[in-house]
């Protein structure tokens, strides 16, 4: 099973000497409050821990460097409660590897108009220092999230609970390692990518093994570890015999327990956190891995089909962004197929051969054995639903040759007009935002891949922070795009992210 590791982050303010000592202690007394109070609002995902006030060059560097070390550290949040100079700052921060977040707030939410005085002013000039240092991020050209606000607000409290998200798939993308147990499809342009390049702009190791090396570790599973599995799975989902033989139909079933537990056990071994299949290379595998790789993506893991690498770690990355979410709808691996082109009822239904993650699903899953024409192997087993409504994103992260790009649509999932009876796999059905034909073309014209990571749970803010955070465009499909505008936006891309 995949572990997360505890994440906290650091809360650092800003300040100087030049204000004496009873104000330093304000300082740090209110940093103190304000870290207690949003730990117990309930809305943060992570833990923010206190420390002491910065007001040195020393201290600045010595504090940024200790969480650059501190691997549960997962970004600093920052605010400069009295004037800062920001030269003070200059090394700290170009030595720091981690998110960063600029909280621009201050202690008191009001002027108290009846007793404000100098002293106050000077003890409470974030409006003064924030800007001070806000600029010393716009000369270093460094990445950060700001966030402005008073920190009683729950708005604001939800944004730094929504970048501690983002931060935490920063970290983790240099923790991401893809395993391909097969190439990309053959002639299948949109798949293909640098590997090279994604390990030193994301971290991303992605490895290559036989698939008869994990075909093995399949082979090596006990019938009693198999049988147990089936046992779960017939505990858990609606069986579908469909007019085939119960006996035949656990056989098949059974087939998917022996490669969900043997792929979970080599990729445990390996310490692997995504992985890749395709039809076209199986080895000794009895079935193309369906119902098997659903569960994994449930467990955690993230997954492309037909060699996609790309999807499987953004899919790995998407699922550790909402790792622990209350009330999360769910996350996926997701492809588009078809359309429905009715007026007033537009929109792609989505789904895969088998692949789709039984997280999003809305309603009772059910277990069905199906032929497969691709692959050249017995009918997979696979889990069967159809997914949630409401709103959702779904990324595509492509390679250009020069560079790489996330594109980010809001689309808005429905159900479909009627049941699809005959169609032996899960699906989504959603409209692109601004609409399906101003989606589409929007989609084709930044050349995004039929293949997506796709989420529930996610904003498209977050996963442009996330895109900004590593270096690469980001390009929004939403309800304000507009082609004349999209087709200026690629155009300055192209030269903004130039080499």
């Amino acid at each position: 099973m995949l572990r997360q590791k505890e994440y906290k982050f650091w809360f650092c303010t800003g300040s100087q000497d030049l204000y004496g000592d009873e104000c330093l202690a304000h300082v740090a007394e209110h940093s103190k409050i304000i870290v207690e109070k949003i730990n117990e609002s309930g809305i943060l995902p992570y833990e923010v821990v206190w420390k002491p006030t910065l007001i040195t060059n020393e201290l600045i560097r010595k504090t940024f460097n200790e969480a650059n070390m501190d691997e549960n550290c997962a970004g600093v949040i920052t605010w400069m409660h009295t004037f800062s100079p920001a030269k003070s700052w200059i090394l700290g921060l170009q030595e720091y590897r981690k998110p960063l977040l600029h909280l621009h707030t201050q202690f008191n939410q009001e002027i108290p108009y009846d007793t404000i005085d100098m002293d106050f002013m000077n003890e409470n000039q974030s409006a003064h220092g924030d800007r001070e240092y806000g600029h010393i991020f716009s000369r270093l050209g460094i990445e950060r999230k700001i966030v402005v606000g008073h920190w009683t607000d729950e708005n604001v409290l939800k944004k730094i609970a929504s970048w501690m998200r983002t931060a935490v798939g920063i970290i983790e993308s240099s923790h991401v390692r893809v395993m391909r147990i097969a190439d990309n499809m053959r002639n299948v342009a949109v798949t293909e990518g640098d590997k090279v390049e994604a390990q030193i702009k994301f971290g991303w190791e992605i490895d290559a093994y036989p698939v008869n090396e994990i075909a093995e570790a399949v082979e090596a599973v006990s019938e009693n570890d198999v049988k147990a599995l089936v046992d779960e799975y017939y505990d858990t989902y609606e069986i579908l015999l469909e007019g085939r033989d119960a006996d035949e139909f656990r056989k098949h079933v059974a087939v998917q327990a022996q490669i969900e537990i043997g792929f979970e056990r080599f990729l445990e071994e390996k310490d692997y956190q995504a992985i890749v299949t395709h039809f076209g290379d199986l080895g000794s595998l009895k079935q193309l891995p369906g119902l098997a790789i659903q569960r994994l993506m449930q467990k955690g893991y993230g997954f492309g089909g037909e060699g996609d690498w790309k999807t499987a770690a953004m899919v790995r990355i998407m699922k550790i962004m909402t790792q622990g979410m209350k009330d999360a709808k769910g996350t996926s691996f997701m492809e588009d197929y078809t359309y429905n082109l009715v007026p007033g009822k537009e929109g792609i239904l989505q789904a895969h051969m088998l692949e789709v993650c039984p997280t999003i699903s809305d309603g009772p899953i059910s277990i069905k054995v199906n032929p497969l024409s691709m692959g050249d192997r017995e009918d997979p087993a696979r889990l069967v639903f159809t997914a949630k409504e409401g709103p959702a994103v779904a990324t595509s992260l492509i390679d250009l040759g020069d560079r790489f790009r996330l594109i980010i649509n809001d689309v808005n999932c429905k159900k479909t007009e009627k049941p699809m009876p005959k169609l032996p796999v899960a699906t989504a059905f959603w409209t692109p935002e601004p609409n399906l034909q101003t989606g589409a073309e929007a989609w084709i014209l930044c050349g995004g891949a039929h293949h997506t990571a796709f989420s529930y749970d996610l904003t498209s803010e977050q996963m442009g922070d996330w895109a900004a955070a590593m270096g690469i465009e980001a390009v929004y499909i939403d309800k304000d795009t507009t082609i004349r505008n999209l087709k200026n936006e690629l155009r300055w891309n192209s030269i903004a992210f130039r080499k």
